[in-house]
């Protein structure tokens, strides 16, 4: 693809990135100067259009920064203290994927890549973009074995998505009551139920196969594909991961402590801001959330996350008004931020000095007989 074809497009999404954003700012901009319009006794509906767009604009800001100033200073930390958690448990759960294919990761090393990853997971889209940087780099830590390498990011992030997917709809069933009376939260449950099927899917042909026993001639069309050594290896290597005893299990009960701390981390925020949430009910919004903006739409997921936020807090069993809505989203991503700058410290550091060095200890092939 053309440099121009690539900037073109990326160049769309962050224009649309950035329209979400300003589309969610200006509406709940509005809706504050809408209600101090109206405290003070005046008419909002008489003043013309371009009115009401000055006064939100005039009087919302000050009241989104009055918002983000009630946060609990410890419950701030809290939260950035589990956003951190994550991204650990992340990488413990990549080093288990790692070895079923025989490659070892130190500790310090998976660290490193998690984090720097993290850092271009924050302008990438979706926010799973940074599994293009983390694959890259996980096949620059091995000689022979860059296709499985980089089929390790993707089964991880498979299995981390599918167990999100999985949380979300187990926590669907206490929720139902709220779910069935309103039809927002209905829909987006319906979607996730669609993902969680689609992904299952996915996991069952990538880890069990079966496609060449149904349609015996799938192999000789891969096989007149280009790169067709690669993708066979590639596909060899998923069904490792279906064949390794108890490894669905094992990473599975990761990923839910993993899933467990993400809601802890909005947890913390809603406690931090005095916000009158059940826990139940954010149990069951955050991991649908973060499971929607996962989708490569916006870098990162930005204005998506937040215009679903605002979106499905306000219903009124939950009640929170809209400005709260959004800055307990845009306190959560400052916590994401922190690490991403933490991660692009790492970049910046590790880069030159251990340019994460070619290792081929154990994956050297074995030498022949003379």
């Amino acid at each position: 693809m053309k440099p121009t074809a690539k900037l073109g497009r990326l160049g769309w999404r962050i224009g649309l990135c950035a329209l979400l954003l300003g589309w969610v700012f200006h509406t709940i901009f509005l809706n504050e100067g809408h209600r101090v319009w109206e405290a003070q006794g005046q008419n909002w509906d008489a003043l013309p259009r371009l009115q009401q767009w000055r006064l939100g604009w005039a009087y919302g800001p000050s009241s989104l920064w009055n918002t983000l100033r009630m946060l609990d200073p410890l419950a701030g930390v809290g939260s950035v203290v589990f956003m951190g958690l994550t991204i650990l448990l992340g990488m413990v759960r990549w080093r288990m994927v790692l070895a079923v294919q025989g490659i070892r990761l130190s500790l310090g090393r998976a660290s490193e890549i998690s984090f720097v990853a993290h850092f271009f997971n924050s302008f990438l889209l979706g926010s799973t973009g940074g599994d293009l940087m983390k694959a890259y780099y996980a096949a620059r830590e091995t000689r022979h074995l860059k296709a499985e390498a980089v089929v390790t990011v993707i089964a991880d992030r498979l299995i981390g998505l599918l167990s999100m997917l999985l949380f979300a709809a187990v926590m669907l069933v206490p929720n139902h009551g709220l779910v069935a009376a309103h039809r927002r939260l209905w829909a987006l449950g319906v979607v996730v139920l669609a993902m969680l099927a689609a992904g299952t899917v996915v996991a069952l042909l990538s880890f069990r196969g079966g496609l060449s026993r149904r349609w015996p001639g799938a192999r000789a069309w891969l096989h007149r594909l280009p790169k067709a050594d690669v993708l066979e290896r590639s596909l060899d290597a998923c069904r490792r991961f279906g064949r390794e005893p108890g490894f669905l299990l094992r990473t599975f009960g990761v990923s839910m402590v993993l899933n467990l701390v993400c809601v802890l981390q909005y947890w913390a925020l809603v406690r931090g801001l005095n916000l009158s949430v059940a826990p139940l009910a954010l149990f069951a919004i955050v991991p649908i959330i973060i499971c929607i903006s996962a989708l490569p739409i916006t870098p990162n997921g930005l204005g998506v996350r937040e215009n679903l936020y605002v979106w499905t807090l306000a219903v009124p069993e939950i009640g929170v008004p809209a400005t709260k809505a959004l800055s307990l989203s845009l306190l959560a991503y400052g916590g994401s931020l922190f690490w991403s700058m933490v991660g692009g410290v790492v970049y910046v550091l590790f880069k030159s000095r251990h340019h994460l060095k070619e290792i081929a200890t154990a994956e050297a092939p074995p030498k022949h007989a003379a």
